[in-house]
């Protein structure tokens, strides 16, 4: 017998026959073979950093607005515009103080800081365009207050989510983006990015152990429901993927894209985070059942805990989809001002593609509780004795 630690379920240790826990890390080995396959087939060859497309000559640059006052327009003496003097904080012109027009509405008031992107002209004064606001400091201050709320509940295992949390975005950002960009299948893309992310973020939240080889087994099971799902329907109910005004920009700029899998690939990536909470869960259940009664079976296991899965189910359904009709509410509004019947919103593309999303990625959570609940209970179930449980040393 060898001992399996669960310090992701429980802080338990729980003890498995050889046989069982051989099979689990082989799955979890073929699994991470394909993942790396697919890294080396599918890595982007070429770079589109430094290439300007929109002519925009890089990063938009800050600035602090010094001062503005309402002053009749230049193109027309009789309307009135807002006059905005501001300091560059970098570029070609820092330090300098530089002024250009703003509509009455604008938003812009002394002691903002702005983006702008300045064009510079031949024997006269640049052109200014105001990009956005800068909220690098409000939004850093929000990430500091996120993280020190994870690390303080969750300490090492928070840390560790944390971990996870910077290696999907780099993920996402040195893999999938560039990849995505260089024309490579979105689908393939997507699910070995997906992958990536599940054994990174699952392994370092949770710790290398069974229980969370069982729910990265299920996470990737579900989500390869979810992605024959979200193909088959949108397939068949031709959705075109081009009701993403983003989508046709990319493609006047050159990109090789193919609406449809990009598509696809953003139900697979949206669908990736929900399964993984749903997937813990309930193998936690199993170990937590397992340790209250020792000699319980497969059957008893995977009846009581997908009973508790069940009340998963409801409510991360039912947020889930709250969560792309909030998404849509602005579309939403529009349709209903416009008198349109609901049979008819639904099946308009741009509404039907969320509704797809939210169907198929429920239908993916629904299967994932089965799923894992199966997988952990026949590990589980698989020693039966009384003294097959112990308390682990806590963390």
């Amino acid at each position: 017998m060898a001992h399996a630690h669960n310090h992701g379920a429980g802080d338990l240790d729980v003890v498995v026959s050889d046989q069982v826990g051989r099979r689990m890390w082989a799955a979890v080995a073929v699994c991470f073979v394909a993942v790396v396959v697919g890294l080396i087939v599918l890595w982007p060859g070429r770079s589109s950093s430094g290439d300007d497309p929109l002519g925009l000559d890089g990063d938009p640059v800050s600035a602090g607005v010094t001062a503005q006052a309402v002053e009749p327009c230049s193109y027309d003496p009789l309307l009135g515009c807002r006059q905005i003097e501001l300091v560059p904080r970098s570029g070609d012109f820092d330090g300098e103080r530089l002024t250009f027009e703003q509509p009455l509405a604008s938003p812009i008031r002394g002691g903002d800081t702005i983006l702008i992107d300045i064009s510079p002209q031949v024997g006269a004064a640049p052109l200014i365009f105001f990009y956005d606001f800068e909220r690098s400091t409000p939004l850093l201050l929000l990430l500091l207050v996120f993280v020190a709320a994870i690390v303080v509940l969750g300490r090492w295992r928070g840390a560790g989510a944390l971990a996870g949390l910077a290696a999907s975005l780099v993920v996402i950002v040195v893999f999938l983006l560039p990849a995505l960009l260089e024309g490579s299948n979105a689908v393939a893309v997507a699910l070995v990015a997906a992958g990536v992310i599940a054994f990174i973020a699952l392994f370092l939240a949770h710790g290398f152990n069974l229980a969370t080889a069982a729910a990265l087994l299920a996470s990737i099971a579900s989500l390869a429901i979810t992605a024959v799902l979200a193909w088959l329907f949108v397939v068949t109910s031709k959705l075109s993927g081009l009701a993403d005004e983003t989508v046709s920009y990319l493609g006047a700029l050159g990109s090789d894209i193919n609406p449809q899998g990009l598509l696809l690939a953003g139900v697979v990536i949206g669908s990736l985070g929900v399964l993984d909470d749903v997937t813990v869960t309930q193998v936690s259940a199993v170990w937590e059942l397992k340790h209250a009664k020792p000699d319980a079976d497969f059957a008893e296991l995977y009846g009581r805990a997908v009973r508790i899965g069940r009340d998963h189910i409801s409510s991360t359904v039912n947020t889930l989809f709250l969560a792309y009709a909030g998404a849509s509410l602005p579309l939403l509004l529009l349709f209903r001002e416009a008198g349109q019947s609901l049979s008819s919103v639904a099946t308009r593309e741009v509404v039907a593609v969320e509704v797809v999303r939210a169907l198929v990625g429920s239908i993916g959570l629904v299967a994932s509780v089965p799923i894992s609940t199966a997988l952990a209970a026949a590990v589980l179930g698989s020693r039966t004795s009384p003294a097959a449980v112990e308390v682990a040393p806590d963390q």
